[in-house]
């Protein structure tokens, strides 16, 4: 089913500028406004992934002063420099050094080729892009600028009039790839506005023990810009009282269209139907939850409760694992035992639209080669290959109460872990693996768990993963996301780790 989010996504503020050298547009009629209009189908494409600011044509000194601090004024997150044709570099660098925002140069040709025979200068002046950006890069190097180059073709639908060489290259693998990367650089810088302005709701505290969890909350907000916001269990008890049944109504509705209610296991006697009482209470604490996280204004929630047997916190959060799976259905993820380094993972993975579910090494098949992943909860509803199953279970293993969890698989195909640890010097660090979901068989026992297989065996691949130091917690994503992930964390300014590429 479709599941509204929360919160809408906020779009990158993409910064987009064409260059080139005054004294071309004078001596070659109609080449500016055809480059200008290069640009413009530029910032269409750009603006399926975020908001587009484009200053136009900076083809002197003065003009890209001006760009700088226009795009100052416009606060974007990312600078897009299109070289349109021959630039001298003095008209290039003051953009990026007034603001200071990470460079993308787009070496886009029109054509795959010139006609030979028919091009004057000023058509080979169109497609001479390629000739002034190594001179961008070495000034950009040397004054310490953050750029990178995506260099193919630009990839037009049709041949505009003025040209005698075929530019509808819309289609060819020059251009596919050129896009690719562009449209992943502009996801990217998605992730930077939305940790930004993100709030991370910290419920409870860290699973006693668990010291890869253990997170220094003014690291979280230098690194990533979120606030973390301390809630008390006490935040969430208050709410649940004010639950109507109509709401209680409603929310039932909506979980019993999104999963399938099991029977008994035929193999774990923990692992039962799920009781009426428990279903209730589940939907109760779900609507609470809800309210928790519309009145707090979160965008992403880590929890876990421990304490003295049989109290009131202890009753609440048998009931955790349905209301955060729905949360995390609706955009805000919800990451377990007090892990907020995986609170980030995962949101990272749901902004850029490919899931990011609760996860850990489960156990490994040796006869298929594919380890197993998973969690005791919750799940990324939306990436479940069928829908997923509620099971009331006899008890929550190595933790308290009884309640309801969710069993599920993530689709087949292609996925990506991506884990975010902490180094020894406390710089945050993405770790990100590709593998493909397999038919695999899973375990009946009410958890989370996809068989996966790495580029590379098991035993290897765990030797030297584990080597990287990662958490023991990670972010499951579905597709090959891993280029993605590394572009986002470059404009962090964060390590990346990838094992299986």
């Amino acid at each position: 089913m479709a599941i509204n989010p929360i919160k809408a996504t906020r779009k990158a503020r993409l910064g987009l500028y064409s260059i080139g050298h005054p004294h071309y547009w004078t001596q070659f009629e109609g080449l500016h406004d055809r480059l200008v209009g290069y640009g413009k189908f530029i910032e269409d494409r750009l603006s399926a992934w975020g908001e587009v600011h484009n200053f136009g044509m900076v083809d002197d000194e003065t003009k890209a002063r001006e760009a700088g601090e226009w795009f100052n004024t416009q606060n974007i997150d990312l600078l897009f420099c299109h070289a349109s044709t021959y630039s001298m570099s003095t008209a290039v660098l003051p953009v990026a050094q007034i603001c200071r925002r990470p460079v993308v140069v787009l070496n886009l040709q029109p054509a795959e080729r010139m006609n030979y025979e028919k091009t004057t200068t000023g058509e080979w002046l169109a497609h001479c892009s390629t000739c002034c950006v190594p001179e961008i890069s070495n000034a950009f190097a040397r004054a310490d600028i953050d750029f990178r180059v995506v260099s193919g073709l630009l990839g037009l639908e049709e041949t505009p009039a003025i040209s005698v060489a075929n530019e509808a290259t819309t289609g060819h693998p020059d251009a596919i790839f050129a896009w690719q990367e562009i449209d992943q650089w502009a996801r990217a810088a998605t992730i930077i506005r939305t940790l930004q302005h993100g709030r991370m709701g910290f419920l409870g505290h860290t699973y006693p023990g668990m010291l890869d969890m253990y997170t220094d909350f003014t690291m979280i907000q230098s690194q990533t810009g979120m606030h973390v916001e301390i809630l008390e269990m006490c935040d969430l008890a208050r709410l649940v009282p004010d639950v109507t049944d109509q709401q209680k109504q409603a929310k039932r509705e909506q979980v019993e269209e999104m999963f399938v209610m099991s029977e008994d296991s035929p193999t774990d006697p923990l692992a039962q139907k799920p009781k009426p009482e428990q279903l209730d209470w589940a939907y109760t604490v779900a609507c609470a939850q809800e309210r928790l996280v519309r009145e707090f204004d979160l965008d992403a929630l880590t929890y876990y409760y421990r304490g003295a047997p049989g109290n009131e916190y202890e009753h609440l959060q048998e009931a955790f694992i349905l209301g955060h799976s729905l949360l995390t259905a609706q955009g805000i993820p919800c990451s377990g035992e007090g892990d907020m380094k995986t609170g980030v993972a995962m949101k990272i993975c749901d902004t850029l639209g490919v899931g990011g579910s609760y996860s850990e090494f489960v156990a490994t098949d040796f006869v298929d080669q594919t380890i197993l992943v998973g969690h005791d909860g919750p799940f990324h509803v939306a990436i479940s290959d069928e829908r997923p199953v509620l099971r009331g279970m006899g008890l929550y293993h190595g933790k308290w109460g009884t309640g309801v969890s969710v069993e599920a698989k993530v689709r087949q195909g292609p996925v990506t872990t991506l884990g975010v640890t902490q180094t020894r010097d406390g710089q945050l660090k993405m770790i990100a693996n590709q593998g493909t979901s397999t038919a695999g068989e899973i375990l009946r026992i009410g958890n989370t768990m996809t068989p996966v297989k790495f580029a590379t065996n098991p035993s290897s691949l765990m030797n030297q993963w584990f080597a990287s130091g990662p958490t023991h917690h990670f972010a499951l994503s579905v597709g090959h996301n891993a280029g993605l992930f590394e572009k986002v964390a470059s404009l962090l300014k964060w390590p990346f780790e990838s094992i299986s590429l």
